[in-house]
């Protein structure tokens, strides 16, 4: 997976809240940072910042209800984001911020193409508010993952991490500031590595090519 003779790289993202690493994302790709465009983006929450964010930058956009589960999609949505990814010619479906469980289908359709970034050094602190996790345990050093999803829960190969140090005086308010400043710069990095055709998926580890 990557650059097409065919066209440019194509990203599909997911996400349900503010959408801040969507900026960052959307950012690196206008400056060439990220070689890729961003073909689509879906929420399955109608008024989410990161559909306001997408249609200030004439993004195509597209809410899709998620159905009656709280922490998944139900099939006939899955059903849906599929086709809606498919008829955008998505090549990388990129999460930031999707708050649903991707499962079945969906991870079958797009095998080894959906990647996620999570707010800690997994494997530890998985699952949800991992920086109060952090913090609550006592760790001197947390940071973010980018990571490959898996049908487990934020347990996919590891893409690239980077630390952030945990001050004595944090509260779950600066820690997570700076987390996310941290995401801001991993995330669109770890994309154009993949846009590049630079990361290699062997097992559960990943490997970045270096040309000869």
């Amino acid at each position: 997976m990557a650059l097409s003779e065919q066209g440019p790289f194509r990203l599909g993202v997911l996400g349900s809240g503010l959408g801040s690493n969507f900026d960052s994302i959307a950012q690196g790709c206008a400056a060439g940072a990220i070689p890729a465009e961003i073909a689509l983006v879906l929420s399955d929450v109608e008024d989410s910042g990161i559909l306001r964010s997408a249609k200030a930058l004439g993004v195509p956009i597209r809410y899709i209800a998620p159905g009656g589960f709280r922490t998944k999609l139900d099939e006939a949505a899955e059903t849906e984001y599929i086709a809606a990814l498919r008829e955008a010619e998505v090549d990388l479906v990129v999460l930031a911020g999707f708050m649903r469980i991707l499962k079945g289908e969906f991870l079958k359709a797009y095998e080894g193409r959906v990647i996620n970034i999570h707010p800690s050094l997994l494997p530890s602190f998985p699952g949800l508010e991992a920086w109060k996790q952090a913090l609550d345990h006592g760790v001197k050093v947390t940071g973010c993952t980018v990571h490959f999803v898996d049908q487990g829960v934020d347990m996919g190969a590891i893409i690239a991490q980077e630390t952030v140090h945990v001050r004595d005086d944090d509260t779950t308010e600066s820690l997570l500031a700076r987390i996310h400043d941290a995401e801001h710069r991993i995330y669109p990095a770890a994309i154009a590595m993949i846009a590049h055709g630079e990361i290699e998926l062997r097992g559960r580890r990943t490997f970045q090519k270096v040309d000869p």
